[in-house]
């Protein structure tokens, strides 16, 4: 049985709403395939802590309306005001002045990572290596905003591109 309580929003982190409701962990699923991830234990206890629903929506490439509304309707809660901030303005934007290709020292691409292991622990490792000026490369078949805006707050520059409909190349970079 569900604990009652919670008001789902943008905000709401994934793992809080799964604790509160574990029967929308379906939901979720249901809606896009990275969802399927949380079936993983690691990732559950790990990225699923600090990811909003508005970072998880972005994953999905969703809105983030459509995502909070559709787990408000499964529990019965009112829907709410879709949310009209844009994934593309989030995450994606021109090409920074700081990026040169030559300056990449390093890449890693996530489609080839066993998915037991958590990339963003790699990615803050290698973005440690970086000296000043250096870009590090993470290739991606998702947006993956959660690590995206967790490096930003480290102090990072971040340039998002999506090359293709399951091809985004995440440069970081030392200020």
């Amino acid at each position: 049985m569900s604990e009652a309580g919670l008001s789902i929003d943008p905000d709401t982190k994934v793992a809080t709403l799964l604790d509160h409701y574990p029967e929308l962990e379906d939901v979720l699923i249901a809606m896009a395939p990275p969802f399927k991830k949380l079936k993983n234990p690691i990732l559950r206890k790990s990225v699923a802590r600090v990811a909003s629903l508005r970072q998880a929506a972005a994953v999905a490439g969703l809105s983030v309306g459509e995502v909070v509304n559709a787990l408000r309707r499964a529990i019965g809660q009112e829907t709410i005001e879709e949310d009209s901030t844009s994934v593309e303005v989030a995450y994606f934007g021109d090409r920074p002045e700081w990026f040169d290709p030559a300056r990449v020292v390093h890449s890693i691409d996530e489609r080839q990572v066993d998915p037991e292991t958590m990339p963003l622990t790699t990615v803050m490792g290698e973005a440690k290596r970086l000296q000043p000026g250096q870009i590090l490369v993470l290739v991606t078949n998702f947006l993956p905003a959660p690590g995206i805006d967790i490096i930003r707050k480290k102090g990072y520059r971040v340039w998002t591109v999506r090359e293709g409909a399951e091809l985004i190349k995440t440069y970081i970079s030392t200020p």
